[in-house]
């Protein structure tokens, strides 16, 4: 029986820089002398922002930003190289990241050619960050005494062909990792594979979204079974409010996995939303650590939490719009118009954040993020276009101004009078309470206010459910 693996993550501000590559290489090397490691890395803070800025100058014709930025690219990892290597290994490790940068320049010049910005080529190049930092961070770690091994998400990671957001097929990626990294591990060497990205079954370049790297390493820990997967990044774990808005704040010990998971879904920056769902299913515990504070304990996700009630945190989104249909009379069938609005969602792949509907009216609305709207809006125009055309629907409803504030707690379940406390602690603030939604599961209220309510609105919920530092517990 292979024995058991904990997979490290170091998000993009974890291997931000020199000092922070050499602060991720110790805690890897710690835990590397007790069990067997697997690391996956992002990229340095901001480069990835870059290669995609670089890639869209490329499809504008603008060669002048794609020289410069290349050149700063370099000119970033190659300064690393020479404050983290030892003079003998600088040279071997700078013409690896050169070829690096090289395949990147060779995407992006032929965008300067062609004036577009394809899909496919788009997911070959932005990795580009995570290829060079999981080169520095393994070769930190070679130079500091351990094994180490850089490894391409590309050949662990097995996905469909959804350009941009693609999906793993989890059995064939279970495969793929025990080819590729379990003999690294049996060797008693640490993988370093690369965040963020995968390939199809054809071997074809993808990427499983911005912010993937989280979910890329819950995929290579399940894909391993590990014991359990540590996400290293700048916070000390997850907290029960934005301390910008309730500087009471507390730091969660202990969530489950749904909570997390709703937590990253309403605006909680700590996880990406789609982290948790390989793990859950496995029951693979998750701890979230703060790289720069590593004494620190964090938080640990697992499928059980006991002793909680009530709302354990709340989490807001401001970049959100709500978009309003409405039948102009009732001989429209309000199931059928919202089934088709939210297959018109559903193809231009965009993330409905809150459903809600009007009996009678026929009309509804779905909230979305703001960077969404205008796909959205093109899909619901075209798949409504008939209706509109003829009157049958009003103009489509565009709301800009307002947010999304959600309280999450497995213990809300069965609450009593708990939504009633929350409207009832935002209207003594004079908040007005724009559209409601909660599911079946009792576990998120979302609520939809005036944006420039939304802090007010935070604030007076996790006052009133006793989320700060001087609580021991939430309140039902």
């Amino acid at each position: 029986m292979s024995q058991p693996v904990l997979v490290m993550k170091f998000g993009g501000t974890s291997v931000g820089s020199p000092e922070a590559i050499a602060r991720a290489a110790r805690l890897i090397r710690e835990q590397a002398r007790r069990r067997r490691v697997a690391v996956v890395a992002s990229a340095m803070s901001q480069v990835t922002n870059r290669l995609l800025a670089t890639l869209d100058a490329g499809a504008r014709g603008d060669s002048a930003t794609v020289e410069a930025n290349l050149a700063r690219l370099r000119d970033k990892h190659f300064a690393a190289c020479s404050d983290l290597l030892p003079p003998e290994r600088q040279a071997a490790v700078r013409a690896r990241m050169a070829a690096i940068l090289q395949d990147f320049g060779r995407i992006a010049k032929g965008m300067l050619l062609l004036r577009e910005r394809p899909p496919r080529s788009v997911d070959e190049a932005a990795p580009t960050g995570e290829l060079l930092a999981a080169r520095l961070v393994s070769e930190v770690l070679c130079a500091e005494g351990v094994e180490s091994v850089a490894v391409s998400g590309a050949d662990v990671i097995v996905t469909d062909a959804v350009f941009g957001s693609a999906a793993p097929f989890l059995d064939e990626t279970a495969t793929k990792a025990e080819e590729a990294l379990r003999p690294l591990l049996d060797a008693g060497k640490v993988p370093v594979v690369t965040g963020y990205n995968g390939s199809t079954r054809d071997g074809v370049p993808t990427t499983l979204g911005r912010g993937g790297s989280d979910y890329s390493a819950a995929i290579v820990a399940a894909a391993l079974g590990a014991d359990a997967l540590w996400i290293w990044t700048d916070v000390d774990g997850i907290l029960s409010g934005d301390p910008r808005i309730a500087p009471d704040a507390r730091l969660l010990s202990e969530v489950t996995y749904n909570e997390a998971a709703e937590l990253a879904f309403n605006g909680a920056k700590v996880l990406h939303p789609r982290t948790l769902a390989p793990l859950a299913e496995m029951g693979i515990p998750v701890r979230i650590k703060n790289s720069f504070r590593p004494d620190r304990s964090g938080t640990r996700i697992s499928g059980q939490v006991g002793g909680r009630e009530g709302v354990r945190a709340v989490t807001s989104l401001s970049d959100v719009v709500l978009i309003s249909i409405e039948a102009a009379n009732s001989t429209l069938s309000g199931a059928q118009l919202m089934s088709r609005a939210l297959a018109a969602a559903a193809r231009a792949k965009v993330e409905v954040l809150l459903l809600t509907r009007s009996s009678f009216r026929q009309n509804f609305c779905m909230l979305v993020h703001g960077g969404d709207v205008e796909t959205v809006l093109e899909s619901l125009r075209g798949e409504l276009a008939l209706e509109l055309a003829h009157g049958y629907l009003r103009p489509i409803g565009v709301d800009r101004s307002v947010g999304l504030l959600a309280a999450v707690g497995e213990g809300m379940r069965g609450t009593p009078g708990l939504a009633g406390r929350l409207f009832t602690a935002i209207s003594k603030e004079n908040v007005n309470i724009i559209a409601i939604a909660q599911g079946s599961s009792e576990l998120t209220i979302a609520i939809v206010v005036n944006q420039n309510d939304l802090r007010t609105a935070v604030s007076a919920i996790h006052s009133e459910c006793g989320l700060g530092r001087r609580t021991e517990r939430a309140i039902a």
